[in-house]
């Protein structure tokens, strides 16, 4: 059967999550519906991550198998089509032939995370539900150099949701950098997978730090704690987006890549 591979753009606002749940709505029911409206098949789809209610997609990654081929422009648009008619804030943004053997969870090779948060004084407005608002002024430098501390290999334990399904709490994390553009501070994150929540938590343990209620060396004794209780308060998830994904050039002639974080987990299985 033909594999597709997608980029998909959304708003999670309206979901229940990226994954498919009874409770509600989800990003991935939306687009399996798509497909069904459009050729009358049931598939499945598989993503990059797993986002929680409330976090967006600027560059999820998915996977699917069709029983014809389709080209991609012809697909792309198609399902853009239905998930309009359906009345859905998920747009795919490209498509493209893949090898039976590519994974769109298992093949990749490292995920980027942004999230935003605002600091000023007024309420957002046009950023409501898509920012963090923090009604303080926030010193990123200091957020910076804290985040720093948690960059490398480490047990993450204290940034990890209870109900982390993870194998292991031991990540590597190649990037955590904060700037600021003015009122919009971003903090920006990278590895390969991320445990439940650790994104959202190291968001609000930062905001600490910029608070002045924390330091650097405060953030540090956090994480070697390896306890959830020294963690700071977990950011909400509007300001969260799974960003991008890397893959390698050539993808591996096998299902499931061996690597140090065997068990595929990430901020989407657990991004709120």
């Amino acid at each position: 059967m033909p594999r597709f591979r997608m980029t998909v753009e959304y708003d999670g606002g309206p979901y229940v999550g990226w994954q498919r749940q009874e409770n509600g709505p989800s990003v991935q029911g939306a687009i399996e519906a798509a497909v069904l409206s459009l050729t009358g098949e049931t598939v499945s789809v598989r993503g990059a991550g797993r986002t929680d209610s409330g976090v967006h997609a600027m560059g999820q990654v998915i996977h699917t198998d069709l029983s014809k081929e389709w080209s991609p422009y012809q697909l792309q648009n198609a399902l853009n089509a239905h998930l309009r008619l359906a009345g859905e804030r998920v747009s795919i943004l490209d498509v493209e032939a893949a090898p039976e053997f590519f994974d769109a969870r298992f093949s990749a090779l490292r995920r980027h995370y942004l999230y935003r948060i605002v600091s000023r004084r007024a309420p957002l407005a046009l950023e409501a539900g898509k920012a963090w608002w923090v009604p303080k002024v926030l010193d990123h430098e200091v957020m910076h150099a804290a985040a720093q501390r948690l960059v490398g290999r480490h047990d993450f334990s204290t940034f990890r949701a209870a109900h982390c399904q993870a194998n292991s709490p031991v990540r590597t994390l190649d990037r955590l950098d904060v700037t600021r553009n003015g009122e919009l501070i971003e903090i920006r994150a990278t590895a390969q997978s991320f445990l439940h929540n650790q994104i959202r938590s190291f968001a609000g343990t930062l905001k600490l730090a910029g608070e002045g209620k924390w330091t650097p060396d405060d953030v540090e004794a956090a994480l070697k704690a390896r306890d959830r209780k020294a963690c700071g308060p977990v950011a909400p998830p509007d300001g969260l987006y799974f960003m991008q994904v890397d893959y390698p050039e050539v993808i591996p002639d096998r299902r499931r890549p061996v690597t140090d974080n065997d068990d595929g987990a990430d901020e989407s299985d657990d991004p709120s």
